[in-house]
């Protein structure tokens, strides 16, 4: 796949425009987005993550549109379990609702800059060394039967602690007791320190740097194109801001999501090592694009279904609690 600079411009140029939209007009006054504002900037979102994949068939051929597709679905399914931790680190830090989105939006951005650097490291370390893809699958694999015991974890808060970087800023600076609105560092008693909104900040963004050893890994086991690395996540981050106060609620009801993406994530990691042996000429064949898109789709589409339906289920259990049993 030849990309050229113009290609790599200008997709940069489009990606400082959103957020600079997202800066100065929708997070200009910070605000709890209505139904209405979500379902129109998440269709948005996604009609252009499509419409991009078809640019890329266009220009590049179909193989390149489906690693596309594949990476973007896979990232967007690991970015809204991640949300579960992000609602956790909201109601930790007891961020006021109308401050959630501007808080989001910036640590989406940095959390952008961060995994930029990741992907160029990856592209590098793939470019300089092949047995980098056993490292990756080993890696996922474990990933994987981490997310999967997840579900046997009844209290995910456990799993929210203040990382390295968390910490250090706790050491480091001063915080206030209170919010002041988008405002990260103010003066008290003469002394100059930093808001709550600072370290949620600083919260969200390393959190997403600690996914993004996840994510970063198992897209580069459905294409080793950066660029298509690089958009796929970009788009997968887009609109996230949205998804998180539109299915806040719903995100307990998907009880199977950890499940199906240890399924998803398995699969990668094993088809990153099947393609380090081909590489080094252990096998003669890889996984072909259509299975990886086949696995992933119905994957993420059985985990959503049972979820619902079990979640269904045990809601109408607790309502009508001798529903099912017999009659004397």
């Amino acid at each position: 796949m030849d990309v050229g600079h113009v290609a790599w411009i200008v997709t940069l140029l489009v990606l400082i425009a959103i957020l600079a939209f997202d800066v100065l007009v929708i997070g200009r006054k910070p605000h709890e987005p209505s139904t209405r504002e979500c379902v129109i900037a998440i269709s948005l979102y996604i009609s252009g993550a499509l419409a991009f994949a078809g640019f890329v068939g266009l220009r590049w051929g179909a193989r390149f549109s489906g690693e596309f597709i594949a990476g973007w679905i896979t990232e967007y399914s690991l970015s809204i379990d991640n949300l579960f931790i992000f609602i956790i680190i909201m109601a930790r830090m007891r961020v006021p609702r109308q401050l959630q989105q501007y808080a989001l939006m910036v640590g989406i951005m940095l959390a952008l800059v961060f995994r930029g650097v990741f992907i160029a490291a990856g592209a590098a370390a793939i470019e300089a060394f092949a047995w980098v893809f056993f490292i990756f699958g080993v890696f996922l694999l474990y990933t994987a039967l981490g997310l999967f015991r997840e579900y046997f974890n009844q209290d995910r808060t456990q799993e929210v602690r203040d990382n390295l970087m968390m910490r250090w800023v706790r050491k480091k600076f001063t915080i206030a007791d209170e919010f002041h609105g988008k405002k990260l560092r103010i003066s008290l008693d003469g002394h100059k320190v930093m808001t709550p909104m600072f370290f949620v900040i600083i919260a969200l963004g390393s959190t997403d740097l600690l996914f993004a050893f996840d994510s970063i890994p198992a897209i580069y086991g459905l294409t080793q194109e950066p660029y298509l690395v690089f958009t796929a996540n970009v788009f997968a981050l887009m609109g996230l801001r949205q998804l998180y106060f539109l299915i806040g609620g719903l995100l307990k009801r998907l009880r199977y999501l950890s499940v199906g993406l240890s399924v998803v994530l398995a699969f990668i990691g094993v088809k990153l090592i099947l393609h380090a042996l081909h590489h080094y000429g252990f096998l003669a064949w890889e996984v072909p694009l259509v299975v990886s898109l086949v696995v992933i789709i119905a994957t993420l589409l059985v985990t959503t279904i049972a979820s619902l339906m079990a979640t269904s289920w045990m809601d109408s259990n607790e309502i009508h609690p001798d529903r099912g049993e017999g009659k004397d």
